[in-house]
């Protein structure tokens, strides 16, 4: 929590109800990575590639994801507060 992660390449990791509150992880990389539980609120997410990544959660109104990479088939994590469904 509050830590500063900036250009880091996490890879083929597991961050189980790893809180990542307030922290700056700008320029990093969620590569493989399984994001079960994590916590992601006031962090700033600018520029941070997810693509990769699965089973997380973020809410785009209590984080900066400006610039943020995601790809189609994890984007129900950032809707999860709405309860939708999104089908394909």
């Amino acid at each position: 929590m509050g830590s500063k992660f900036k250009k880091t390449n996490f890879k083929n990791s597991q961050f189980h109800e790893t809180d990542f509150s307030e922290c700056d992880l700008t320029n990093s990389i969620f590569d493989n990575c399984d994001l079960t539980r994590a916590i992601f609120e006031n962090t700033i997410l600018e520029n941070v590639d997810f693509r990769t990544a699965y089973n997380f959660e973020i809410d785009p109104e209590l984080n900066r994801i400006k610039r943020a990479k995601f790809s189609v088939g994890n984007i129900p994590g950032l809707l999860t507060k709405y309860d939708i469904k999104i089908e394909r």
